[in-house]
């Protein structure tokens, strides 16, 4: 009742809770990482709110859970240490659409839904990841460095400026918009960096470890005057990253992502199960899709140029690569994707990756992409272990700025109501980790189960965390139990 008291001299007493009710509704998420309790929820109004929640949490020494999104998938948002949950989705305001200098800046709660649909009206766009629920942060998204859709070099750094309260709950901006009068002054809030250095770096990957992010600027685009959609099916998959590696460095597409049937199956059927399974049993093994697009200066030589481009390429070096605008034998999925690719998932849907089974365990890492086959037979071996179904595992090949890196992302769908079969996703889920690290899986952004193998293997990158943690955090309140903290 103290810390309930104390809150609601902040945010009123409306605002917070200690009811076991709403307690409970953050002691878990969809991953299948165990569950912890917080002793009470508080959702701020203002940063300036924020901030004195944070000062006093700070003075109690009470653990501070920052949260934003209705749908959380990696335990990062679950109470290790008990403590205080702050969501912020009553933050949710979109704060500024300044299309001369193509930027957008909104507060934590602002949702993928909600930004998508502001933004169309001005004839913008936010470059996102594949399909993200459409109630889910734009601003958690961004922090975690989900990976867009969109292979283009320009939007592999989206975020510009934030605003932070760091753990003792002082509030900070970073870059252009800390300068005086901001953001009635000049600066746009435009360039993330210094003074001095990088601080916005310190909260990417950070799974509010090292302060909460109250808004921020987003890069934003104009919504294409021209698109073209391609597909490819592919059951070579040395062949097609050969092809990739020969147009993407040529900046050639927009849109650019590899699907296996499982996957493609979920996105694009339209009922389940049944729809589902006889969807996958007809699709090939995987799908290339490509989008390639005009934005406003002279649309239709850049796509004339760009389907030359290929035409030459396939005619000339790759006869194999069957890149049509139309995937054979499933007439209408253009029209059906192209719009998907540019949208988050309907809020009045189950998420895609749910609707196959109820939930879904999702293991996902950075690597070359001359090597995607060798971690699909480690995959493939690790599946066999568990008399699990490969083909029952969704697939998602994610090219990264014109094709330098890939990442690759396997799911796991299962029925949450099936103890045998959570237990059995999670140990094959550790195995597959385990195996893919050990051939050299790069794992960018390592939860749960995940960190102590990562940050074991960095002796000195999780001694330089520390240190930054204790400048920043020295009473270690901020979510602690995740990353090394």
């Amino acid at each position: 009742m103290q810390i309930k008291n104390e809150l609601a001299k902040i945010v009123g007493k409306d605002y917070v809770s200690e009811s076991l009710k709403d307690r409970e509704k953050y002691s878990r998420d969809q991953s299948l990482l165990p569950p912890g309790l917080p002793d009470a929820v508080v959702w701020p109004g203002s940063s300036e709110e924020v901030a004195k929640i944070v000062t006093w949490c700070n003075e109690k020494n009470i653990p501070v859970v920052p949260v934003s999104s209705k749908m959380h998938f990696h335990g990062s948002s679950i109470p290790k240490q008990g403590g205080l949950v702050v969501d912020m989705s009553r933050m949710n305001k979109i704060l500024e659409i300044d299309t001369d200098n193509r930027l957008a800046r909104f507060e934590a709660g602002v949702t993928w839904e909600q930004l998508t649909t502001e933004l169309a009206k001005k004839g913008h766009r936010v470059i996102m990841p594949l399909l993200p629920p459409g109630d889910r942060s734009v601003l958690t998204d961004t922090l975690e460095r989900e990976v867009p859709t969109n292979i283009v070099y320009d939007y592999g750094e989206p975020m510009q400026s934030v605003e932070v309260v760091w753990p003792t709950g002082e509030l900070f901006r970073c870059g252009s918009a800390s300068v005086n009068g901001f953001p009635d002054s000049q600066s746009r809030g435009a360039n993330p960096s210094g003074p001095g250095l990088d601080f916005y770096r310190f909260f990417q990957l950070a799974q509010g470890t090292m302060g909460i992010v109250t808004w921020m600027s987003l890069k934003i685009e104009t919504i294409p005057t021209i698109d073209k959609i391609f597909f490819a099916p592919v059951d070579d998959l040395e062949y097609a990253m050969n092809f990739l590696y020969r147009i993407l460095p040529r900046r050639i597409g927009q849109e650019c992502l590899l699907l296996n049937s499982s996957d493609l199956a979920a996105i694009a059927a339209d009922t389940m199960p049944d729809d589902y399974d006889e969807l996958r049993a007809k699709l090939p093994p995987w799908t290339l899709i490509l989008t390639i697009g005009g934005l406003v200066r002279r649309p239709e030589e850049k796509i004339a140029y760009e389907q030359n481009f290929l035409k030459e390429i396939l005619k000339n070096e790759f006869p194999k690569m069957g890149l049509t605008d139309n995937l054979p034998g499933f007439p209408g999925l253009g029209r059906k994707m192209m719009p998907l690719l540019r949208q988050p998932w309907p809020t009045n849907l189950p998420y895609w990756k749910n609707g196959v089974k109820g939930a879904c365990q999702n293991l996902f890492f950075i690597t070359k992409p001359n090597r995607v086959p060798i971690f699909m037979e480690a995959m493939e071996f690790v599946a066999a272990k568990y008399d699990y179904p490969y083909g029952d595992i969704g697939s998602h090949i994610q090219p990264i700025e014109h094709n330098r890196a890939c990442q690759i992302e396997f799911s796991f769908f299962y029925n949450p109501d099936d103890a045998n079969e959570k237990a059995l996703i999670a140990e094959m889920y550790k195995d597959a980790s385990v195996t893919l690290f050990n051939e050299g899986a790069f794992f960018s952004r390592p939860y749960g189960d995940l960190s102590s193998m990562v940050f074991d293997k960095a002796a000195g990158y999780t001694a330089a965390l520390k240190r930054v943690k204790n400048v920043l955090d020295p009473k270690n309140i901020m979510n602690p139990g995740n990353l090394v903290f």
